[in-house]
């Protein structure tokens, strides 16, 4: 995806706004087929934008979402409320038929000038009650012990699948925490685990320190963090040339307990609505 010289961030810290980031994110979902995740959403601004480390890396409020993540939520989120688009699937964005008539960023502008939300808007109900439940749980975690937090992780581990599952923690091995084994069909992997409780940001040498560790020692590497990977770290996992190691971040640390059921509990909220017609055939 070839970025657009108009659209690139001049400056070492400045940050796309809200308003700013809604046509890119609309030619990023465009590009990708008409559909595309939270995170290849983030991927592909951070290549349409060219933007530096140091404007995708700077950490909203406690973190871990970073300001550019947050601003990119308003982004999808006004651009749903106009008709563009929109996401009957969780965490999946789609182009609707009017998204796909706008041809021009002075388009998209003209609809929102019409009415539109403005950058000074209150969040939708269920973005605020998403960052509400994932802020108080990330501090959740921060507040556990070591120890707690490594038994959690291998919980985690146990309840996605792995067997073998054992905290092997301890100074001089390398940051490696645990260890256990993944079958996949027919085919075992041995994994071993780091899980560390930041509330910053993991760099790209806490990774290549992982990575080292690993040698000879495992199949496959995974780093879970409180905190959140840099956009040196998340390339610096993927590597040509070097084993790849995969990255759970806080947010989706937080996705996992809610769909496991660890701590995290989902009520369903009973609507009810008469039936008009039922009455009228009597």
């Amino acid at each position: 995806m070839t970025p657009k010289k108009k659209h690139r961030v001049t400056g070492k810290t400045k940050v796309p706004t809200r308003t700013e980031l809604r046509w890119p994110t609309l030619e990023v979902l465009r590009k990708a087929g008409g559909s595309a995740s939270n995170q290849e959403i983030s991927e592909g601004i951070t290549r349409y934008l060219a933007l530096p480390d140091g404007v995708t890396d700077i950490v909203h409020g406690d973190g871990p979402q970073t300001v550019v993540d947050h601003r990119l939520g308003w982004a999808r989120t006004d651009l749903k409320l106009v008709g563009v688009l929109d996401n009957k699937t969780r965490g999946i964005w789609t182009v609707t038929p009017r998204g796909r008539a706008i041809r021009s960023e002075a388009e998209l502008r003209k609809l929102f000038a019409k009415g539109g939300p403005r950058d000074g808007g209150k969040p939708t109900s269920e973005s605020s009650r998403d960052r509400d439940w994932t802020e108080r749980l990330l501090n959740t975690l921060l507040g556990l012990k070591p120890d707690a937090f490594e038994r959690l992780c291998q919980r985690i581990l146990r309840e996605s699948g792995f067997t073998k599952v054992e905290v092997t923690g301890r100074s001089g091995d390398g940051g490696i925490d645990g260890a256990g084994v993944l079958r996949v069909n027919l085919i075992s992997f041995r994994v071993r685990f780091q899980c560390k409780r930041y509330k910053g940001s993991v760099s790209p040498r806490e990774i290549r320190d992982f990575r080292g560790a690993l040698a000879g020692r495992a199949d496959k590497g995974l780093f879970m963090t409180t905190g959140r990977f840099t956009n040196g770290a998340v390339q610096e996992a993927v590597r040509d040339g070097a084993a790849a190691i995969d990255l759970i971040d806080g947010l989706a640390l937080c996705k996992l307990l809610k769909e496991l059921q660890l701590g995290v509990t989902t009520e369903l909220v009973e609507s009810t609505a008469l039936v008009p017609e039922f009455f009228a055939e009597l």
